[in-house]
């Protein structure tokens, strides 16, 4: 069971990588900006400072440490909240036209990583300004996007 677990995790390791570079072979241009507004996340005060850099659990402290590292300078910043929201912050270098395929592959990725619940990924351009946001409803298998 361990050996399918690992099994699945460099798999969507390498497909991650794949659609990353992909993203950033075919990007030329800069991300729009967007007249959304951030919206910070409630974290008690009993967390360490560590925790709130790419987790506030175990699980999503490496998976955005993994999305931060396999991203090759796509995505400068990730956090994971409750294991159900990823942020990422992505470079300039991230054309519009690829903010969308970057999301799809940043849900399938956490999804298989924290399977059978709805999940929700937030990309923020360099700015930190809210651009896109991806819901996945388990329930349908399905991606929504605002």
């Amino acid at each position: 069971m361990i050996l399918i677990q690992q099994s699945r995790k460099i798999l969507m390791s390498l497909v991650l990588i794949l659609v990353l570079t992909l993203t950033a072979a075919c990007s030329g241009g800069r991300v729009a900006e967007s007249n959304r507004t951030i919206t910070p996340s409630a974290v008690g005060r009993d967390v360490t400072y560590a925790e709130l850099e790419r987790g506030n659990t175990p699980g999503g402290q490496n998976f955005g440490n993994w999305v931060v590292q396999t991203s090759k300078g796509l995505v400068t910043d990730a956090y994971v909240r409750d294991n159900n929201k990823l942020g990422v912050v992505i470079s300039p270098q991230v054309s519009p036209n690829d903010v969308r395929p970057l999301a799809n592959s940043l849900v399938q990725g956490f999804r298989k990583n924290f399977p059978n619940q709805d999940l929700k990924v937030l990309i923020y351009a360099p700015d930190k300004k809210l651009i896109l946001t991806a819901d996945y409803i388990a329930q349908t298998n399905q991606i929504k996007y605002s």
